[in-house]
Formats: C-alpha cells, sequence, structure tokens
C-alpha cells in the first residue's frame, strides 16, 4: 500500500494547505487547481458549509520540476479541532480525493513508492480522523503517545480492506451507486473506494455515512465562501 502521507512527503491531517510538508501557498485555491484529477465532494445532497482543508503532494512526476499534488480533502459541516476540546462535540464529513498514480520514486528520490489504490484512500481518511479526535480523557503528555497508537492501527486496516475491520456500503457517486469499505469506531467513521478518474475515501463525526453521496465538484469557489 502506498500512503503518500507517510512515504511522499506530505502530512496527513485536518489542517491548512500543505504540499510536499510545506505551507502551502497565500491563495489556498492554487494547489487545488494545479491537480490533474478532478476533484470529489459530497453530492448536492448535502446544503450546509463546504470549505478547503488541504492538497499533498508526493514526488515530482518525470519531466516536471515541482511535486505533483496527489491528494486532498474537502470539508462539509464544522471544522475538525485543531486543538484539544474536552468534549468535542463537532459535527463534519471529510472527502479525500486521492489520484491514481503508479509506481514512482520518492519525493527524496532515495526509493519507491507502491502505486496508489484504495488503501491509499483509506489510510489517509483514518488518519484525518485521527487528528480530528482529541480523547477528553488524556492529557496533553499522553496524546502522542496515543496517537502513534492509532496511526499503526489505521495503517494495518488500511492495508486489509477485505478483513474483518470493514464491512460493504454502497454509496452514490455522480449518481451511480458504488461499493464503499466503511467502519466505525468511538471517534468516527472511514470509508474508502473508487470514482472515476480517482480514489475515494472519507471521514466524519456526527454526520452519517449511510445518507452520504459523492460527486465531482464542478467549481471550487462553492469551497471558498463563507
Amino acid at each position: 500500500m502506498d500512503a503518500t502521507s507517510q512515504a511522499g512527503g506530505a502530512t496527513a491531517t485536518a489542517g491548512g494547505p500543505v504540499v510536499g510538508g510545506q505551507a502551502g501557498p497565500a491563495d489556498p485555491l492554487v494547489p487545488y487547481l494545479s491537480a490533474d484529477f478532478p476533484w470529489y465532494g459530497l453530492d448536492e445532497g448535502w446544503t450546509g458549509r463546504r470549505y478547503l482543508m488541504q492538497a499533498g503532494a508526493g514526488a515530482p512526476r518525470a519531466g516536471a520540476a515541482a511535486p505533483s499534488v496527489d491528494y486532498g480533502t474537502l470539508g462539509h459541516g464544522e471544522e475538525p479541532a485543531r486543538q484539544y476540546e474536552p468534549r468535542d462535540m463537532r459535527r463534519f464529513a471529510v472527502v479525500v480525493t486521492v489520484a491514481r498514480r503508479d509506481s514512482r520514486r520518492s519525493a527524496d528520490n532515495t526509493g519507491t513508492l507502491e502505486a496508489t489504490s484504495a488503501s491509499s484512500a483509506a489510510w489517509l481518511a483514518g488518519s484525518g480522523l485521527l487528528a480530528a479526535t482529541w480523547p477528553g480523557q488524556l492529557d496533553r503528555a499522553l496524546r502522542q503517545d496515543w496517537l502513534d497508537q492509532q496511526s499503526s492501527l489505521a495503517w494495518d486496516l488500511a492495508d486489509d480492506l477485505d478483513g474483518p475491520g470493514w464491512s460493504t456500503l454502497s454509496l452514490p457517486v455522480n449518481g451511480l451507486p458504488q461499493p464503499f469499505r466503511y467502519r466505525e469506531s468511538e471517534y468516527g467513521w472511514v470509508l474508502a473506494g473508487e470514482a472515476p478518474g480517482v480514489l475515494l475515501g472519507a471521514f466524519g463525526r456526527g454526520v452519517s455515512a449511510y445518507g452520504a453521496g459523492f460527486a465531482t465538484v464542478p467549481d471550487l469557489a462553492a469551497y471558498t465562501r463563507p
């Protein structure tokens, strides 16, 4: 399984735009508009707030001077917490779009990354949910230990989408039913699958995954409005 976030130099968190692990340009739309794949978000059934989250880059493609945009996240609902909150009740759903990539060199040119797969989307979605989760029973000193442990578990689960940790859920993508692998925990839910041209993941809390539908985003301006 290739996880761009670990092997390709990007950081899979629920923060602002990230390209190659560095702060993105002042205009958050720039990395999204430079992608060579379509972006997906919740379909028109979602009438709430939409917002940009981050776009992540991996290794440059052959002949390219800059790292390619390999994945990105679009948020729906309330923004996930970015700092400790004893009782975080925010409701959100985040859609992760991952480019289909063949095996390629790592960002630091020291190794080879596997081709992206639905497991890549599952890992990015799982790690995104972890980044948005602040267990109230843990203090800051213990949070990193918890995060390391849960990240390892999320990695193992993402690498075994056919295993018992996942169930099957059919959801519409551009109006057509598409199978996804789905799991729940006390912190929220994660799902992963495929869509035309890309791999698709999502995570959320307080918003039902069973009622979700996905669609290509014709105009990213909908995600920049207050």
